[in-house]
């Protein structure tokens, strides 16, 4: 799918406020505003200039740059100047919401971070200057998949966003802009294509803590690598702690997943995966060849979520077998079914090691598992 390129910018006595980027129906946006900044309540206090629409706070916001349309520029302007006067941008917190403009006809998702410029030290409490960056596209749902994502990318402009006169806007920010979909939005598709059926390999290098390199390649493909392999662990929602050695000790044999890039597709080695994972490849498939990585990721969140209610059915069938030999059989019968054994289990040796008698049942079904394995 082919864009094509739109940016505007405003500014305002003491605040320079909105760096804004829409990509919606094979078109993107950006846009920069700047608004008077008041720090003691971290609100925005803009200063009367003129009336957008009559439903329009007034407003001081100074268009700074943009690839907006021009007869959607009021609109946005006055969306901008509700929510600071509101109160509704915090500094540093992404917001996201659902924007209708006439250009595009249809609703659009809507990022905007309030980014506080430093104060000087010899004026404490002068009022600050600050940026509002926006970036538009896809839908409010779909750019709440991508909120951390954003959060960092946006974050990268601080420093960028210092210079006076915003004199590097032409050769830092504006091309830093043009790029927040392709690099906050897309890594996740690029890895999909780039090692298609494959990707079960991934994901479960990611349940299980496997570590994944990636050779003869780009930056930018180590990155997308890393930060799929990131948001497919289940690392801080789940309970064992993976930065210790008391995590299942079979997994220290597990052997680094190698991404060789020097073929297309890329060469994997050492790999492993299981039924469960298998089970997830066409859904993948299905959603990069739409180009879609909204539901790229809506689809690698459910897989998540089924790992998560998979440990908690393993974790309850457990406790229940401290006390009953039919909930062991049960136990047994899950792990056959699920295709996820040996992940659930290796988060149950890690989250149970303290615990005697549960411990002594998981051995149990390590062997029962290992049996089933063993038969094929």
């Amino acid at each position: 799918m082919e864009t094509g390129g739109f940016c505007f910018t405003i500014s305002v006595s003491s605040l320079h406020v909105v760096l804004m980027w829409l990509l919606f129906v094979g078109f993107l946006l950006h846009l920069l505003f700047g608004c008077p900044l008041s720090h003691q309540i971290g609100l925005v206090a803009c200063h009367s200039v003129s009336m957008v629409t009559d439903s329009c706070p007034t407003n001081s916001l100074t268009l700074v740059d943009s690839s907006l349309p021009v007869e959607a520029e009021p609109e946005l302007r006055c969306y901008i100047s509700r929510r600071l006067s509101k109160g509704a941008l915090l500094g540093g917190m992404g917001n996201i919401a659902a924007v209708e403009l006439s250009v595009p006809e249809a609703a659009v998702g809507c990022y905007c971070c309030l980014l506080e410029q430093e104060r000087s030290p010899e004026q404490p409490d002068a009022d600050g200057n600050g940026y509002v960056i926006c970036l538009m596209g896809g839908s409010e749902k779909g750019l709440n998949l991508f909120r951390l994502e954003l959060d960092k990318y946006v974050q990268g402009l601080q420093s960028s966003l210092q210079t006076a006169e915003l004199v590097n806007l032409e050769t830092e920010i504006r091309p830093y802009l043009s790029m927040w979909y392709e690099e906050s939005v897309m890594h996740i598709h690029r890895v999909v294509q780039m090692v298609q059926g494959s990707i079960s390999l991934l994901l479960h290098a990611a349940l299980s803590h496997i570590h994944v390199e990636v050779t003869n390649a780009d930056d930018r493909t180590k990155a997308d690598v890393a930060r799929f392999i990131k948001a497919a662990s289940l690392q801080g929602l789940v309970q064992e702690d993976t930065t210790t050695a008391s995590l299942y000790k079979a997994s220290e044999a597990l052997t680094d997943l190698v991404i060789d890039c020097s073929t297309s597709p890329p060469t994997l080695s050492n790999t492993v995966s299981n039924r469960f994972c298998d089970g997830w490849i066409q859904s993948f498939l299905n959603a990069a060849e739409r180009c879609n990585p909204f539901l790229l990721r809506q689809i690698l969140e459910n897989f998540k979520l089924k790992a998560i209610q998979d440990m908690n059915s393993l974790k309850r069938f457990i406790r229940q077998a401290e006390s009953s030999h039919y909930a062991l059989f049960r136990c047994c019968q899950f792990l056959q079914g699920c295709g996820n054994g040996d992940v659930l289990l290796q988060n149950a040796h890690a989250e149970h090691r303290d615990l005697p008698e549960a411990c002594s049942i998981i051995r149990v079904l390590d062997e029962f598992l290992s049996e089933q394995q063993a038969q094929g």
